[in-house]
């Protein structure tokens, strides 16, 4: 019997503005999940990484399930409803139709699902982001698995010396290819290294185990608008033969600035926090990410350890802090605003259809 692990979040209205979930949505999302257990799922974990809603399910129904999108896409329908009657900010935000088609791919809400053979001991990583783009995880997949300045098993681990294969999509062509690490490590960075266009989907051990999973979906591409940043989320197994729990939290000491922050059109810090913290005030925020931690046992989940409730990560917290301090000081300026590219999948398209009749060309 093969254990599925689907991470399924949406931003489906907040309070106040696209600051957190209320906890009513999270007790109506919690609820709903458990009288689903023994049903369509076998254990799940309700919780949120800023304005969003993160739905953790273990099942044996594997990748893409209609029955287990369904139940994702009823909960953040009724809880989406909810957040109408209270006039939370953004309500029903992420669900991009109300006519569920077999699948929530595409629909707004973002997806990060693994099937696999569970290990004798199989930790698993649940890492969601909030005010941030899918691409935000391709550094820290990059250090995790093909970094041997990071990851000591790389070196002294026979189970993961022969390297892992990076799947990468292509969010803007909705194309994909594999690269083989380490043979292939400067092909990979070659296009890893643009974020808000080639992203990280899957990583697979070179015998095929999976290791990693991410969500590429992008709100803006989707809806052909801004609707709001994407929030992405990543699943990571780890250890026998995978890099160390250690090992794949430690790049999240390294302050990465990521694209996002206030109204998805700036770069900003993107600081490790535990689940108290996952509240994005300043500037809407800056952008977040939680961790969560858990054994899986028969499909049922062990835990969560708050991963980055430690003071291990202070220090980072605190460069954060500075670094945002010194993109905010540049005001609407770049590099702290995304470049005019970017800026295409924002608002700004409707202040310059405003302006559109006013340019004049220049005489020689």
């Amino acid at each position: 019997m093969k254990t599925t692990i689907s991470l399924i979040k949406a931003d489906i209205g907040s309070y106040p503005g696209h600051s957190r979930i209320h906890p009513e949505l999270l007790e109506k999302a919690a609820k709903m999940l458990k009288d689903a257990e023994g049903k369509v799922i076998i254990d799940s974990f309700v919780t949120h990484c800023g304005d969003d809603l993160e739905l953790i399910m273990t099942h044996t129904k594997g990748e893409d399930n209609p029955q287990i999108h369904k139940l994702a896409f009823d909960i953040f329908t009724a809880c989406a409803a909810l957040a109408k009657e209270k006039k939370l900010y953004g309500a029903g935000q992420d669900i991009l139709s109300t006519a569920f088609s077999g699948n929530v791919k595409g629909m707004g809400p973002g997806v990060a699902e693994m099937e696999f053979e569970e290990r004798g001991s199989d930790p698993v990583l649940c890492f969601m982001a909030d005010k941030t783009e899918p691409g935000a995880w391709n550094f820290f997949l990059y250090k995790i698995f093909a970094d041997p300045f990071n990851t000591a098993g790389l070196v002294i681990d026979p189970g993961m010396h022969d390297g892992f294969i990076f799947e990468v999509h292509d969010v803007m062509e909705k194309r994909k290819i594999r690269f083989r690490t380490p043979e292939e490590l400067y092909s990979l960075l070659a296009y890893i290294g643009a974020p808000s266009r080639y992203v990280v989907k899957y990583v697979f051990r070179k015998d095929g185990l999976i290791a990693a999973s991410t969500s590429t979906q992008r709100l803006s591409l989707i809806a052909g608008k801004y609707v709001g940043k994407d929030d992405p989320v990543m699943i990571v197994r780890s250890q026998s033969g995978l890099p160390a729990v250690g090992e794949v939290i430690e790049p999240f000491t390294i302050p990465v600035i990521v694209a996002g922050w206030m109204r998805g059109s700036h770069h900003g810090p993107f600081m490790p926090v535990g689940l108290p913290d996952a509240n994005c005030t300043r500037f809407d925020g800056p952008p977040r990410v939680i961790c969560l931690g858990f054994q899986v046992s028969n499909g049922k989940l062990i835990g969560p350890v708050d991963m980055f409730d430690d003071v291990g990560f202070d220090r980072v917290r605190a460069r954060c802090n500075e670094l945002a301090d010194v993109l905010r000081a540049h005001g609407p300026f770049e590099p702290h605003r995304l470049s005019m590219d970017e800026m295409e999948y924002t608002t700004l398209p409707l202040v310059e259809k405003q302006l559109k009749d006013r340019w004049e060309p220049i005489g020689k």
